[in-house]
């Protein structure tokens, strides 16, 4: 009865010992394929209307995918507060989110002010390797600028949209929810209808040097705090001669202000307006702990002048 004893703790003590590094590795060599890939190819989809979120268009459409998608299914949101069919913000929003997902996502855009009419519903597949389920409006320019084009396919085909009648002016529920559900369940996307050999292309605005200065524009603002965001690169204000803690007279809609360009808000006084290269590496104008846009009765878009240094601005 003893040596039963015995035997039982030392089995309890060898139970409790980790295992060895390559015995844990040849453990975790045994397990199956789907419990080790199941963190890198979990199905995922980023979402982004402009729909808001005072009615129930967002939960629809989400309803829609969860009654198609697989189970394990990750579903994000990038923002559905995009301004009321602005293509420009929501091109510049999706942009600005791709790069931190991986080859493999679903991105599902809607803002489209065409519903309904002769523009083409999308699935837009990038060199990166992620997909964009949108209308061709001009959404996925700036993507595929950076990115490039794999290919593309207009949605056409029944199967891939909600099995009820597609309304006229609810797209997102029932052709682009829907098939970005059946695109993480595993389908080919060629399938969903014939190919689209040149999209839609959105008129990106973008600054310009001169020898006087800088001319660009404003092209949003940072909510909520309203700061205004530009479309002049960092690098670009910098050749202008500019050191940190210089005053900066720009002219916004032609009307001179004067700031001081600082690295972070903090550098000036609480309630100041600063000039500054903000987290995407643009030159923002905002006010320290306020609100810039409001502040000033600021709303855009507007156009925006820096001159170079030492020069006079009208």
């Amino acid at each position: 009865m003893v040596s039963r004893i015995r035997l039982f703790a030392i089995l309890c003590v060898l139970a409790a010992m980790p295992l060895h590094p390559a015995h844990a590795q040849q453990a975790e060599s045994t397990a199956s394929p789907a419990a080790q890939t199941s963190v890198t190819t979990r199905p995922t989809i980023v979402f982004m209307t402009d729909f808001g979120t005072a009615n129930d268009a967002v939960a629809i459409c989400r309803a829609v995918i969860f009654s198609i998608a697989p189970a394990d299914l990750r579903l994000t949101d990038i923002s559905h507060q995009v301004t009321p069919f602005s293509i420009e913000e929501g091109a510049r929003f999706l942009t600005g989110v791709t790069p931190y997902y991986p080859s493999g996502t679903v991105f599902l855009v809607v803002v489209d002010p065409g519903v309904g009419t002769s523009r083409k519903a999308v699935i837009v597949k990038s060199k990166k390797g992620q997909f964009f389920v949108l209308p061709d409006n001009g959404l996925i320019t700036p993507v595929i600028d950076r990115d490039g084009l794999d290919s593309a396919r207009e949605i056409t085909n029944p199967a891939w949209m909600i099995q009820a009648a597609v309304s006229s002016t609810f797209h997102g529920r029932d052709i682009f929810s829907p098939s970005a559900a059946h695109l993480v369940g595993g389908w080919d996307f060629t399938q969903a209808g014939p190919e689209v050999p040149e999209l839609v292309r959105l008129k990106i605005k973008t600054s310009v040097t001169t020898d006087k200065g800088i001319e660009g524009d404003i092209i949003g603002l940072d909510d909520p705090y309203g700061s205004l965001i530009t479309d002049i690169p960092g690098d670009d204000f910098k050749k202008l001669g500019y050191a940190l803690g210089d005053k900066v007279t720009v002219l916004i809609n032609k009307k001179p202000v004067t700031v001081p360009y600082v690295k972070t808000f903090m550098n000036v006084p609480v309630g100041d307006s600063l000039l500054y290269i903000d987290s995407r590496g643009r030159v923002g104008i905002a006010n320290n702990e306020g609100n810039y846009a409001k502040k000033f009765d600021f709303t855009p878009p507007g156009t925006i002048f820096i001159p170079r240094k030492g020069a006079r601005t009208k």
